[in-house]
């Protein structure tokens, strides 16, 4: 792991915020002790008041930001209500260039620290898409520990209606009509334990009222159902995985995943990461050691380069081979726009290795190409996440804040198919990602895909991904979730 620099946090974090103000089946898990969800912010004591907040902010943007000739001058924090309205103002030009999307800002130590040891967090635990087209929420994934699956809501469950008691339910096409898409978010309420709605829900077993109360939960970052498997189709074998989320307590997990790929001789990889918007940077660089049988401790996984004024921080990581390592001969990454930071760290830094071998399944992905450090201003439970390094691969290729599949000339465009499980063989983006690995041509790019109705003649049709819901004040898990309620 590189080295703590000044009083930063040792774990830097490659981010996502996409959008917003961002047990494996082949070895053992079981439940996860939570940490109960802390206040955001503690009461304001000597020291933590407003203008010593916002001071701490400008310090460390002062000193570490990525883009220095990018921060707003004569911006007066005194016309600013809050710390992160403050910060916004202050990297406004670097925002308007696409390079910092809402990256750097201030959140809490407790809660982020619980969400990266073991994906602690609090709420209904899944990811909602809003279908526009059939003025209803879609759940993209529920999480096994959490209410609502335990409420028997699932990946394809379409939400209706919400109320906080039976006799106030709105329909979704209500709540967008009179508030727009912040309004679903809005009915869904805080994620605090105990808020409880009632959500009219429809699927295959029809249409009927569920009460679901938010809770806190663990989340498990490969699931047991189908975050690792292998798929056999026409006598060869597939090693799939689905990586929820950069966190700590993945890493055991991807070990064993692994493991039981190199004990079956798995070579051929889908690597699903369509909802993955980042987190550790050590958990990526973990991962690309487990895709590095064969690469060897002189050959780079990537770079990390931080401002001029702080290049003594530069560093390179390497291949480390782990015993659970394998050589992939070929893989499929199935990526979305909700795929970011980490997730796309991994996908670039294997290019240079897997060149024509590799692919991106899907859709482009979100384009964050920059990491964040932490400083803690611990009496006030304040830790600022400041855009501080870029990173490349090893040929130097950094430069994706458009995504990734303009750098991938092989990516194969594919829909997100919700009525179908993850993992499953038949859904869309998996069917495509297994097609490549059998020697099966594309039919349509990602750059070349557009959106929508088949026109007349024409074959390069995809169905609109969804719009992925994301508050207004994104909590730390939500940050690396994108969905999350």
């Amino acid at each position: 792991m590189r080295r703590a620099v000044a009083s930063l946090s040792v774990l830097s974090l490659l981010l996502a915020s996409c959008g917003g103000g961002g047990g494996s089946s082949t070895g053992g898990g079981g439940p996860v002790t939570v940490t109960p969800t802390p206040s955001p912010t503690p009461a304001p004591t000597a020291g933590c008041g407003l203008a010593a907040r916002q001071n701490f902010a400008k310090a460390v943007i002062d000193e570490w930001y990525l883009f220095p000739a990018d921060v707003a001058s004569g911006v007066n924090p005194a016309s600013f209500g809050s710390v992160n309205a403050y910060i916004d103002a202050l990297v406004a030009p670097a925002r308007a260039q696409g390079k910092d999307r809402f990256f750097t800002y201030i959140t809490s130590i407790a809660e982020e620290n619980a969400f990266f040891a073991s994906g602690s967090s609090a709420g209904f635990g899944v990811r909602l898409v809003y279908d526009a087209a059939n003025q209803r929420v879609l759940i993209a994934e529920a999480y096994e520990t959490a209410p609502a699956f335990a409420a028997g809501i699932d990946r394809g469950t379409a939400i209706v209606g919400i109320g906080t008691n039976s006799g106030n339910i709105r329909t979704i096409a209500a709540i967008v009509a009179a508030e727009g898409t912040a309004g679903i978010t809005n009915a869904l309420g805080p994620n605090d334990p105990g808020v409880t709605r009632v959500l009219r829900i429809t699927d295959a077993a029809g249409t009927r009222d569920v009460t679901v109360a938010k809770a806190d939960y663990a989340l498990d970052p490969i699931s047991d159902r189908y975050g690792a498997k292998i798929i056999s189709e026409g006598g060869r074998n597939y090693g799939y995985l689905n990586l929820r989320t950069f966190i700590s307590s993945a890493n055991p997990q991807l070990r064993a995943a692994f493991l039981d790929f190199r004990n079956q001789g798995v070579t051929d990889i889908i690597i699903d990461f369509r909802y993955n918007g980042g987190g550790l940077v050590s958990t990526a660089e973990l991962m690309g050691d487990l895709l590095g049988r064969n690469r060897t401790s002189s050959q780079l996984f990537s770079q990390t380069v931080f401002r001029a004024s702080k290049s003594s921080q530069n560093s390179n990581r390497f291949f480390a081979p782990q015993p659970e390592s394998i050589a992939p001969t070929r893989i499929a990454f199935i990526g979305t726009g909700s795929t970011a930071s980490a997730s796309e760290l991994v996908i670039n830094s294997m290019l240079p290795y897997l060149g024509a071998n590799m692919t991106l399944v899907g859709s482009n992905t979100f384009g964050k190409p920059v990491g964040q450090i932490a400083l803690d201003k611990a009496e006030c439970d304040d830790r600022m996440r400041v855009v501080a390094f870029a990173t490349g691969n090893s040929a130097g290729a950094g430069d994706y804040y458009n995504g990734l599949a303009p750098k991938i000339a092989n990516s194969c465009a594919a829909g997100d198919d919700l009525s179908l499980p993850l993992g499953d063989a038949r859904e869309a983006s998996v069917r495509r990602a297994i097609d490549f690995l059998s020697g099966a041509g594309c039919p349509t790019r990602i750059a070349e895909a557009s959106v929508g109705p088949a026109a007349q003649g024409s074959s390069a049709r995809i169905v609109a991904e969804p719009e992925m819901l994301v508050p207004d004040r994104p909590s730390a898990a939500q940050r690396e979730l994108p969905g999350l309620f």
